[in-house]
């Protein structure tokens, strides 16, 4: 597949890029668990940014449909606050990845706080090549990540592969929605180029699921109930979200703001769920 902003992340950097991002918000008070967009199921919904970020995650969730006896993989964990919520709302087991080192170290130290190390743990690793034997899971999520990996094809074919038969991916991802632009919109490209990460196009995605042995069961543009109301909440003063410090961005030149986003509604998302036959 041809991505619509072409430098393509390199995993130690991106993992270099992530532990920075950790550090320097477990530093300056704006560390939050969860790190990935948020989700208002109606255009007037009164939802927090915070309560968002979670229901998110729930969407996800239901679409696993893992009760206590599952075993769920989730890929490109973050410091873990999307695993631990769905440890602790659904009883599975739930094992992260992350190319972060300090994400791992984060995570790890959550779940021992919030009383769930029994049933979350989180290891480092590359998605690209997941450390994990065939059929070890019966679920993989991958919330926001699959954005920062070289080769979607490569990543779902892992996660099909550790996957048992019957199991369930769900992931959300980002696109350039139609109609598309010889060149996208100069905020994208900021927005590519500070956070290491490639554009999908959603017209592949069909191909790429059956390529790696995984069957479609839903592709769905969220972008209304996403995109732009997260960039909407985090330009607000109060969300801190106009400070560079607030996204770890300290140290990068070109910096990206959530405000140069309002209005950029071809910046998309996707939520992608399959099963291994």
């Amino acid at each position: 597949m041809t991505d619509s902003v072409s430098t393509v992340p390199v995993p130690e950097a991106v993992g270099k890029l992530y532990d920075r991002l950790t550090l320097t918000a477990l530093d300056d008070g704006t560390f939050n668990p969860n790190i990935h967009i948020g989700f208002w199921d109606t255009p007037d919904s009164e939802a927090t940014l915070e309560e968002a970020v979670d229901r998110l995650t729930d969407v996800l969730t239901e679409r696993l449909a893992v009760d206590e006896s599952s075993s769920v993989l989730d890929v490109g964990c973050g410091v873990g606050g999307p695993g631990l919520r769905v440890a602790r709302r659904t009883g599975a087991r739930v094992t992260g990845i992350s190319i972060s080192q300090e994400q791992v170290k984060t995570a790890n130290r959550l779940a021992e706080e919030a009383g769930l190390a029994d049933r979350a743990a989180f290891t480092h690793g590359d998605a690209m090549k997941l450390p994990f034997a065939d059929g070890s899971f019966d679920a993989v999520m991958a919330l926001e990540s699959i954005i920062h990996m070289p080769d979607r094809q490569q990543v779902l074919t892992e996660a099909a592969r550790v996957l048992r038969p019957g199991g369930r991916l769900v992931l959300t991802d980002i696109f350039e929605r139609a109609p598309r632009k010889e060149v996208p919109h100069p905020s994208i490209q900021k927005f590519c180029r500070n956070f290491m990460v490639t554009l999908a196009d959603a017209d592949d995605y069909v191909g790429l699921l059956h390529r790696s042995g995984l069957r479609l069961r839903g592709l769905l543009d969220i972008t209304e109930h996403t995109q732009q109301r997260t960039f909407q909440e985090l330009s607000r003063p109060a969300a801190g979200g106009e400070r560079p410090e607030a996204l770890g961005q300290t140290n990068l030149p070109d910096l990206f703001q959530p405000s140069d986003m309002l209005g950029v509604d071809e910046f998309g998302c996707l939520l992608v769920a399959a099963v291994r036959p």
